[in-house]
């Protein structure tokens, strides 16, 4: 695994970050020189890679490649993956990514203020395409397998996971880098401001993303990166990859129904499906990382679903979101690697500011200070606008 967001650039002090609660929200002023409704944000250190790759290589990096880049430099190294080594063998990726606003609108920028399109820069194209990441990723580490990117909204990064593991699962690849991305910057977030959809607590940054409290005033928006590299076990095994934990089940659906709105029979299905798929039941899932995002809708629809399926177990349930903010397309790959890490430890990480439950969130059994806790199987929730809906279940290898 490996990471790059707002609560820590390395595994190590992503877990410190889990286990102490600590947000990584801030106020941007930037945003509010522009007119947004809100100036809150995510803070993700910007990369600085001169040095590190070479300019033709860095041009074509957009925003969230270069996020992508240094979490999968973390992950491969972390799987014991070297550059020798996938020369020799077919690794693939999938990636979930849904804009790249920040390209987009800077080459634009240059041909109304310019009239000339040569001046855009030759390595604009390969910034401003949805498949950045996987494209620039695939060439910089010279990869020979499976290579698209999952453009799924906020189920995107637990999509990229999904099909991975089917993938694998059906024999046609043994190894893929997955994960997902998430540009940061005010390009990105004007139309989600513009719906209303961000908190405007901006006098506590660190108080204002609240999953499934009574309080809530909306989302915060974030970004940054996460990849996990999934791997046939026989490979990992015969090659002595430190393996971390096992993919187990995957559930989806679509609500068909409202573009933004939430649906709990969607989720529901999604849930049973991953469920199905894992052979387990609800009594066997220990946690669950909800996709809870601190928006009144969406959470009260999640928290009913959760109840429908669960609610004879109440299993500990907590958003990272509370600590993250909404990382967007790379959510659900993120919140896969925090709750690893929450496995590998032996804790649940707390939904800070949850303070009053409302009629909804009052039925679940939320964690609002860390627990210590061993846990075996856990349950990571995605759901995006068009309804899509994507639920990974991951088990601890005994």
């Amino acid at each position: 695994m490996g990471i790059w967001s707002c609560i820590g650039n390395s595994l190590e002090d992503v877990k410190n970050s889990l286990y102490e609660g600590k947000s990584g929200i801030a106020f941007d002023t930037v945003r509010k020189e522009w007119g947004y409704r809100s100036g809150l944000t995510g803070k993700v250190e910007t990369p600085h890679l001169k040095g590190v790759l070479d300019r033709r290589a860095r041009i074509q990096l957009s925003e969230e490649a270069e996020y992508a880049y240094l979490s999968t430099i973390q992950a491969l190294q972390h799987a014991k993956m070297d550059q020798d080594w996938m020369d020799a063998h077919e690794v693939g990726i999938l990636f979930g990514n849904d804009s790249s606003a920040k390209a987009v609108i800077e080459a634009i920028d240059i041909i109304r203020a310019k009239k000339d399109t040569t001046l855009i820069g030759s390595g604009s194209i390969f910034q401003s395409m949805n498949c950045t990441v996987t494209m620039n990723l695939s060439t910089i580490f010279k990869l020979k397998g499976i290579n698209f990117t999952v453009s799924a909204a906020c189920a995107s990064g637990s999509h990229s996971i999904g099909m991975a593991y089917l993938m694998i699962k059906w024999g046609l690849q043994d190894h893929i880098i997955c994960g997902g991305a998430q540009e940061v910057n005010p390009f990105a977030f004007g139309s989600f401001d513009g719906l209303g959809a961000f908190s405007v607590r901006e006098n506590d940054p660190t108080k204002a993303s609240r999953p499934f409290d009574r309080d809530r005033d909306g989302l915060v928006p974030s970004g940054g990166s996460a990849t996990v590299i999934l791997e046939d076990y026989e490979s990992a095994i015969k090659r002595g990859a430190p393996i971390l934990a096992e993919v187990v089940g995957y559930g989806f659906s679509s609500n068909g129904e409202h573009i933004s709105n939430s649906n709990v029979d969607g989720q529901v299905r999604s849930l049973e499906k991953a469920l199905n798929d894992a052979g387990l039941k609800a009594k066997d899932i220990d946690y669950i990382n909800a996709h809870a995002t601190s928006t009144p809708g969406g959470d009260k629809a999640e928290a009913l679903a959760l109840d429908q399926v669960f609610g004879e177990y109440k299993p500990l349930v907590s958003s990272t979101k509370s600590m993250t903010g909404h990382e967007c397309w790379m959510a659900g790959a993120s919140e896969i690697l925090y709750s690893t890490l929450m496995m590998q430890n032996d804790f649940v990480a707390p939904n800070i500011n949850f303070e009053n439950p409302d009629e909804a969130s009052a039925k679940l059994n939320i964690a609002a200070k860390t627990v210590d806790k061993k846990i075996t199987t856990f349950l990571s929730n995605s759901f995006g606008f068009g309804g899509t809906n994507s639920t990974l279940i991951i088990k601890k290898i005994s």
